[in-house]
């Protein structure tokens, strides 16, 4: 399994995070596609004949060339991406720059960040007709300022060989972290520098409550837990099933276990990793795009909107970005199919109270964690 290098993360202004949710797939397009403009001119054509067409995104935003170059050639378009960091540090810039926005498009608003870019201002309503192939419960903006794109779950990913050898059972729910006999076995990511670890913290919220999801942690804490300060660190520094680490049970993605398969030197059968997917276990991610408002190009940013919603688009994003197509006409790769699981029943946490308390809560953690 080839190591990320690209680095990213779904919270704000944070720098130090490897991708684990665009994660594996997106190292080898960065390093075939070395600028941000992707061009797709067919032969003949004059640039002066071509619009331009921009695309805000967080570092790690991935798709295949070719998939790109049919909207272009469909449009007579070129479209260009502007990478701006991680996704909090891009929807920094984009509302920063409202009044001359810098794109036509912004892609990469997650769940955690919805209330803020909403609140902003700097979106413009679109019902796209491919919404009638999304499921609603992606649909967190009634006003489709914001429509989702993508999905994954963040949860606990276990060594399987690691448990099976010791014929102990491998961990099932939250609470069997805390259970003597896990004692040292847990890795996870500091919420306030990672996208994963804030990601588990609001899945402790949601389960436990947030009067009581403290208790939960100071159990861990007595447990033994091991406190990273990012993915990377902590899948492939400490987690048993990836490095030489000796931790059996990480933070990671329900789609991490089909990266793996996909990324093996050698052919598998089964995943060397497991999801926990129990019912109140997994926080649910979910990725949004935007037309920003005064953009230049209104009428092919509704069009390319529609493309990121349609199934050609929708079928490239697993392999690339190792994350969930939400149109429900999509495809999934054979691997996705076999391997990765997701959550039937996700704890449920409002981009409002996440907006209103997500300071509170990280600060809180802190304090009863790593003081």
């Amino acid at each position: 399994m080839k190591k990320v290098i690209l680095q990213r993360d779904g919270f704000f202004l944070f720098q130090d995070e490897v991708i684990p949710m665009k994660k594996y797939g997106i190292y080898f397009f960065i390093l075939a596609l070395s600028l941000t403009v992707l061009t797709g001119c067919s032969k003949g054509c004059k640039p002066d004949d071509i619009k331009v067409i921009t695309i805000m995104t967080h570092d790690s935003f991935s798709i295949s060339e070719g998939i790109i170059g049919i909207f272009e050639k469909e449009n007579n378009v070129n479209v260009r991406f502007i990478k701006s960091g991680d996704a909090g540090a891009a929807l920094n810039q984009a509302i920063l720059s409202r009044e001359n926005p810098l794109a036509d498009i912004f892609y990469g608003v997650d769940n955690t960040f919805m209330s803020r870019a909403l609140k902003a201002g700097i979106f413009v309503s679109y019902d796209s007709p491919l919404l009638s192939a999304v499921d609603d419960r992606f649909e967190l903006d009634t006003e489709h300022s914001l429509l989702p794109v993508d999905y994954s779950d963040i949860c606990l990913n276990y060594d399987k060989a690691w448990f099976k050898d010791r014929g102990i059972a491998p961990p099932e729910s939250l609470e069997d972290l805390i259970k003597p006999e896990y004692k040292g076995l847990s890795v996870v990511e500091n919420p306030a520098t990672s996208s994963p670890g804030l990601g588990f913290l609001l899945a402790t919220i949601g389960h436990f409550g947030s009067e009581h999801y403290l208790d939960y942690w100071k159990e861990l804490r007595k447990n033994d837990v091991l406190v990273t300060d990012g993915w990377e660190d902590a899948y492939w520094g400490q987690f048993s099933a990836a490095s030489e680490g000796v931790r059996p049970i990480v933070v990671s993605y329900a789609s991490s276990p089909p990266a793996e398969v996909h990324f093996s030197q050698k052919p598998l059968d089964e995943a060397p990793t497991a999801a926990v997917t129990a019912p109140g276990t997994a926080f649910r991610q979910i990725e949004f795009a935007g037309i920003l408002k005064g953009c230049k190009n209104p009428e092919i940013a509704r069009k390319l909107i529609d493309f990121m919603l349609d199934k050609t688009f929708q079928e490239d994003i697993p392999l690339q970005m190792f994350v969930f197509p939400v149109n429900s006409k999509a495809r999934l790769p054979e691997v996705f199919a076999r391997h990765a699981r997701l959550a039937e029943e996700p704890v449920k946490v409002s981009p409002e109270d996440i907006a209103q308390n997500r300071e509170q809560w990280i600060e809180a953690w802190t304090i009863n964690v790593l003081r």
